[in-house]
């Protein structure tokens, strides 16, 4: 029986050259295709985050994120499903400006999508989508009828829908604990 779903694994880290690279063998070794990527700062002065989503189950996924915590330089690392996070992409399709001028059908398909312009030059039009990856692709395939000159869609970016960032709770225990045992070794020589 197969119960592969698409998860989303968010990685804080620290920003070291080549933790990409560990991070991809970690998913590379187990079988598994990291189905979208981005990387950005976070809310977190110096801390990085990843968004990586993969198909595969939860087991799996559970020792992958395992084993990227066991990185020196990661801080921590969080498995979710889509039902525990806000999540969105960017896409940008550049069409040729003709089929804009005649009759104003791909006008009305931008507008349906939501979709808004952000370059309109003698050549082309460039558009860009926020949304889900099934809402980029639909307004991808009605394009397409048009010409497509080029296409591109951003990786998952995403945010949980607890009310603080997990990583915060952890950073804060860590502190608690180096305060305690920081007082345990001073109350040892007194």
């Amino acid at each position: 029986m197969d119960n592969n779903q698409l998860f989303t694994v968010t990685v804080f880290t620290e920003n070291q050259a080549g933790l990409l690279n560990q991070i991809s063998i970690v998913f590379y070794r187990r079988g598994l295709n990291i189905e979208s990527l981005s990387v950005s700062p976070s809310s977190i002065k110096d801390v990085h985050k990843f968004t990586i989503t993969c198909w595969s189950n939860r087991p799996m996924m559970e020792r992958v994120v395992k084993q990227i915590e066991k990185r020196v330089d990661v801080l921590r690392s969080f498995l979710y499903t889509d039902d525990e996070i806000i999540y969105q992409e960017v896409a940008l399709y550049k069409v040729p400006v003709a089929p804009m001028l005649d009759g104003g059908a791909v006008e009305r398909i931008i507008r349906r999508h939501n979709a808004r312009i952000l370059d309109f030059t003698q050549q082309y039009v460039i558009v860009e989508k926020t949304g889900h990856p099934d809402e980029t692709e639909s307004l991808f395939e009605e394009l397409k009828a048009y010409g497509i000159l080029q296409f591109v869609r951003s990786g998952r970016v995403a945010v949980t829908k607890s009310n603080e960032e997990l990583l915060t709770r952890y950073l804060d225990e860590q502190e608690r604990r180096r305060v305690f045992e920081q007082g345990k070794e001073d109350n040892k020589w007194c």
